[in-house]
């Protein structure tokens, strides 16, 4: 018997319908499928959302240019049949206008993750999803890490991981590199750990 490790669970037409069903009848419940597997995205604490409006306040208030998506699905990985829906999603102005539910990542500088306190976030957002993002080309992968409070950029996507990462506790100030170009003072990441 031959065990085929690299079959999807589903194919992106089945997930995108089981996802859209799902969302209509379960208030709160957001699907996405990388690596060819189905997950479930914990929902959001209120120190998660604070984090990510504050996020976006920085982002804009640095560049004017830059718009801030929460909750965009987009399309990752090689061949773009994974969706993710990142916390958050910086682009130039109004460059996700008419893309629909699941985006392409062209327009997309950084994707945004923060962690949520689940059994999936060790594999989810500090293994599956930086692979994928960078397969896609995405130039930035933020991820703030209250579990371990820190804050790793990671940057440079050669198409299947991401060449440089660095990696800053709670309080101290981390580039961001461009297509970005923003500093970031984590200081008051350390309000809302809980």
């Amino acid at each position: 018997m031959t065990v085929m490790t690299d079959r999807p669970q589903m194919l992106t037409e089945e997930f995108e319908t089981v996802a859209r069903v799902a969302a209509r009848e379960v208030e709160g419940l957001r699907f996405e499928f990388i690596n060819g597997k189905l997950g479930v995205k914990a929902g959001p604490d209120g120190d998660h959302g604070t984090i990510i409006v504050w996020l976006s306040r920085m982002c804009m208030q640095s560049r004017p240019d830059l718009w801030f998506y929460a909750e965009q699905g987009i399309k990752v990985q090689r061949y773009r049949n994974g969706r993710a829906r990142p916390d958050g999603v910086l682009v130039l102005t109004a460059s996700l206008a008419g893309h629909g539910e699941w985006a392409e990542p062209d327009p997309v500088l950084m994707v945004v993750e923060v962690t949520s306190y689940d059994t999936d976030t060790d594999a989810r957002d500090r293994h599956e999803k930086p692979r994928g993002y960078a397969e896609t080309g995405i130039p930035v992968y933020l991820l703030i890490d209250r579990e371990k409070c820190e804050v790793t950029v990671h940057g440079e996507p050669d198409g299947s991981r991401y060449e440089s990462a660095r990696t800053v506790p709670f309080g101290k100030d981390i580039e961001i590199p461009e297509p970005v170009g923003i500093t970031l003072a984590t200081e008051p990441l350390k309000e809302w750990v809980h």
